[in-house]
């Protein structure tokens, strides 16, 4: 493909990406689902180039921003309490499916070595970070079953593509040692981690002494590239140390970033990362011709590869719910013996843990590298292919449904000590003490009345709202909305100003950032 049409090529998936987005904005779907059909429908269209996706390139662009974003905004406390859940799903989860996968998919087809069964289940058993993401953005969850199915799909990936090396091996060589494949996965979860931490001293450091604000949103744009290409490079795990990395910077991003580049930032990596995850399904369903077109037309797909497929698919989701089930047994038997560290969720909480196992681009990308000659290659593409549409398109449209049937509630053991007013109160607090003691010059008169005025105030608004949140609701809803009217009604002013040759152009943005800053602030406490 010349240089021309590449371009060509990226700009018609921009298009094709707020094209999607508005109709799954419109009929109410995930926009996920929007993409992979609309990338799968494009990629039949006449004229249109065959998408063939590299997988090591594919990883590489996708895989390291899109867990960083994923490690930089997770809820640290939560994610170590949840920790041992978290590594119950992460490994445990994809061992079993592994293994149950290869299992069914032996039975379905005997003429199979037990190793590409087992590659096989290596590549679709782990959930995808982008699917979940894509899919639970919508949705609101309780705490503990968010950091679950968040935690899970950081990590995940390092467990599915460790089983899945070893499968490639063992078909390649005969030979297979469990306790080498354990030593392997230790030293590379180890060693990503080691690398993830170094890189992310080297970004806080490095961050601190940069000063200029667009340097410092590019080191952090750089950071999950530079952990993910140096883990694979020292040949340990680019995902953990990718999620490690992003722990550590999303945890001192609160005391290295000044208001100005952390909302400069955040700006900008959000678009980046909803172009990202919109551009991994739309090209997912583009390569879908490319996989149909190698094993012989969708003619060979539905009359010999359908069945087993769904077969596949059914096993995989039935292994997901075994092991989060007796995941809950385990703990129940584990409090009738006086072990009460750990709660069950609920019926409830583990079908949706159980239903929100959906797959992605690690998955077709993990497919595709597997070697042209290895046994049964061509059935693996056309599995992995039907295992993300059909958790995706399946899964991903009914999630939000069985989510609003469930009705979970937040237990009280997971709620914060404090409300949001609260701790608004304390801030407030902390921050009259201050205004107290510097509102006077040295010979104690008072030089800032307004502002002590205005602090006191709000410390005393905020004590008195805290705790009494319904009492003020109309009332404050009422409030913001005048604040917003009159932004408004200040902005149509600037602009007949700007407009008329009143004011230059310097005056009309720096008065609009004034208000831009009031409108987000209204729109905040609004909410």
């Amino acid at each position: 493909m010349e240089s021309m049409q590449l371009f060509e090529l990226m700009i018609a998936m921009l298009l094709a990406i707020i094209g999607l987005h508005y109709v799954a904005h419109r009929l109410g779907l995930p926009p996920a689902v929007a993409l992979l059909t609309g990338g799968a429908l494009l990629a039949f269209a006449p004229g249109l180039p065959v998408i063939t996706l590299n997988p090591e390139l594919v990883l590489v662009i996708f895989l390291p921003p899109l867990l960083m974003d994923g490690a930089w905004f997770i809820a640290v406390g939560h994610l170590k309490r949840h920790l041992f859940g978290i590594a119950s799903l992460a490994v445990g989860a994809v061992l079993f499916t592994t293994v149950v996968v290869a299992v069914v998919t032996h039975w379905l087809l005997p003429s199979l070595p037990w190793a590409a069964c087992a590659a096989l289940g290596a590549i679709v058993s782990p959930p995808d970070a982008v699917s979940a993401r894509a899919v639970l953005q919508n949705v609101r969850l309780p705490r503990r079953l968010s950091i679950l199915l968040e935690g899970e799909s950081l990590l995940n990936d390092a467990s599915g593509l460790v089983l899945f090396r070893f499968a490639i091996a063992a078909g390649v060589t005969g030979a297979f040692s469990t306790v080498e494949a354990l030593e392997s996965f230790l030293l590379l979860a180890i060693g990503g981690a080691v690398i993830g931490a170094a890189v992310g001293a080297a970004w806080v450091l490095t961050v601190k002494r940069l000063g200029d604000e667009y340097l410092m949103i590019a080191a952090s744009v750089l950071a999950p590239w530079a952990a993910y290409l140096l883990g694979e490079t020292l040949h340990v795990s680019g995902v953990i140390a990718t999620v490690t990395t992003g722990l550590i910077c999303g945890w001192y991003q609160h005391v290295v970033f000044s208001a100005a580049v952390r909302m400069r930032g955040t700006a900008f990596w959000a678009v980046m990362i909803f172009l990202m995850e919109a551009s991994v399904f739309l090209l997912i369903g583009s390569s879908l011709r490319g996989v149909v077109d190698r094993v012989g037309g969708f003619g060979v797909v539905m009359g010999q590869m359908a069945m087993p497929v769904l077969l596949i698919l059914l096993a995989l989701v039935a292994a997901r719910f075994v092991w989060v089930f007796a995941s809950e047994g385990v703990i129940h038997a584990l409090r009738a013996l006086g072990l009460r560290r750990y709660r069950p969720m609920g019926p409830r909480s583990a079908i949706i843990l159980g239903w929100a196992g959906m797959r992605g681009v690690v998955t077709l990308a993990v497919a595709l590298s597997v070697p042209e000659d290895f046994p049964g290659r061509d059935f693996m593409l056309v599995a992995a292919f039907g295992v993300i549409l059909g958790t995706v398109l399946v899964q991903g449209t009914t999630l939000g449904r069985l989510i609003a049937w469930a009705r979970l509630s937040e237990p009280d053991s997971d709620r914060p000590r404090m409300t949001m007013s609260e701790a608004e109160a304390a801030m407030a607090r902390a921050q009259v003490v201050v205004v107290e003691k510097e509102a006077y010059d040295a010979q104690g008169e008072l030089v800032h009345p307004q502002l002590l005025e205005r602090y006191r105030r709000r410390a005393v608004l905020s004590a008195d709202y805290a705790g009494r949140e319904e009492h003020f609701h109309g009332r404050l809803h009422a409030h913001f909305d005048l604040v917003l009217v009159a932004i408004a009604a200040g902005r149509a002013e600037l602009i007949r100003l700007h407009r008329a040759g009143d004011i230059d152009d310097d005056t009309l943005h720096e008065l609009e950032r004034d208000l831009d800053i009031e409108e987000l602030g209204a729109l905040a406490a609004k909410a």
